[in-house]
């Protein structure tokens, strides 16, 4: 009996753990003033303040419009259902969806699935997509990574994208939400539509988060292409990850992104490093390598530590694909020869797709990327933590 209980209290704790409810704000690179819900899949039922006041099923839409004095005002069609202070639209049975387009201003449609909660600011409409876990994590993957990829890449993204919102869960706490759909939190444009392979990598790796030695969530960094060689986190952002560290990459030397030029005239080259840095032009040791730069293997600075010249300096200045560059001069110009895409910390995603290509699996990408890192579930986690002497109070 006692062996019973454990057993349907584990799938009950695996079970709330991995169909967790997400608050994802959306539309939120736009002052929404007035948005549209149409039908998608299924019925869903309209509640003002708490009141249930109508519901949208086939060929129907609500349009939602900002008020005065923090409220919302609602039509079905041609229909006024009232002014409220609060909209919920909730689906009457599990992974229906709505069409989601923002009117005023306008934008293209997308697609979400799931409940939604509408309030009013006193500038523009709070749209929140009240998800579950797995449907928000499906249309992240599907918009960081897009489709045609294979399983095992997609189920990396979805580990990385699952963890970064159980770290940052309570990103945007004070505004009402967890995470939002922009690029600073996670890209969120629509539930996924076009790749069926994505919502299988997520529920085959449901639950399953990075964590550090100490249990902690890790940060996934990614990037399109490393270039050949990753980059050490304290020559990007001066601080050191215990779980990261630089190494060769030959997965991504020979994809889309790996190379690059970019020509720079040498008056213009000249007068940043000189007026920003106070490159020794008359230095008989230093003066060569105003023009010409060899990196054959990651670097911090431009030439030598000892002229204090950040690379990621000069990639912000002229707007280069990455740091990693070599450069050398012709006639007028500087000619960058430049290796990746992004700024090289944790994993290049090229790569990772290479990988899952020649059939590396999930955890094997992810050791690669993330040597530090350990995966764990975090259903069996919760259940494993607990004592036989709780399992019996329950």
């Amino acid at each position: 009996m006692r062996g019973l209980l454990i057993f349907l209290l584990t799938l009950f704790i695996v079970g709330t753990a991995t169909c967790q409810q997400m608050r994802i704000g959306v539309l939120r690179d736009h002052a929404v003033k007035r948005v549209q819900f149409s039908h998608n899949e299924g019925v869903y039922h309209i509640y003002g303040d708490s009141m249930l006041v109508g519901e949208i099923g086939p060929n129907e839409f609500i349009s939602i419009q900002h008020g005065d004095s923090l409220s919302i005002f609602a039509k079905k069609g041609g229909e006024t259902l009232g002014t409220f202070s609060k909209i919920l639209l909730v689906q009457t049975t599990l992974n229906t969806s709505l069409t989601v387009q923002c009117k005023l201003p306008q934008t293209k449609l997308r697609k979400y699935k799931d409940d939604f909660e509408i309030t009013a600011t006193d500038r523009d409409l709070k749209i929140v997509n009240l998800v579950d876990m797995d449907n928000y994590l499906a249309g992240v993957v599907e918009s960081e990574g897009g489709g045609r990829k294979d399983l095992a890449y997609y189920k990396v993204q979805a580990i990385m994208s699952r963890t970064y919102a159980q770290k940052y869960t309570y990103k945007h706490q004070e505004e009402g939400f967890q995470l939002c759909d922009r690029v600073h939190c996670q890209a969120y444009h629509s539930m996924n539509r076009f790749t069926p392979k994505i919502d299988t990598a997520v529920r085959e790796t449901s639950g399953i988060v990075m964590v550090d030695e100490k249990g902690k969530y890790i940060d996934a960094y990614f990037h399109a292409n490393c270039g050949g060689q990753t980059a050490l986190p304290e020559h990007v952002w001066n601080n050191s990850v215990p779980y990261l560290s630089t190494f060769k990459d030959t997965f991504c030397v020979y994809t889309r992104q790996a190379t690059w030029t970019k020509r720079i005239p040498k008056w213009e080259w000249r007068k940043f490093l000189v007026d920003q840095y106070q490159f020794p032009v008359r230095n008989a040791e230093f003066a060569p390598y105003l023009y010409n730069f060899e990196q054959e293997d990651r670097m911090a600075f431009y030439v030598s530590p000892v002229l204090g010249i950040p690379l990621r300096d000069i990639r912000k200045k002229f707007r280069l694909k990455s740091t990693y560059f070599s450069c050398h001069e012709d006639g007028d110009y500087v000619v960058l020869e430049g290796r990746g895409f992004g700024h090289g910390v944790g994993m290049c995603q090229e790569g990772a797709m290479k990988m899952a290509v020649y059939d590396f699996d999930y955890r094997q990408i992810i050791k690669f990327y993330f040597p530090g890192a350990i995966l764990k579930n975090m259903g069996e986690d919760l259940f494993f933590s607990q004592s036989d002497e709780q399992w019996i109070k329950w």
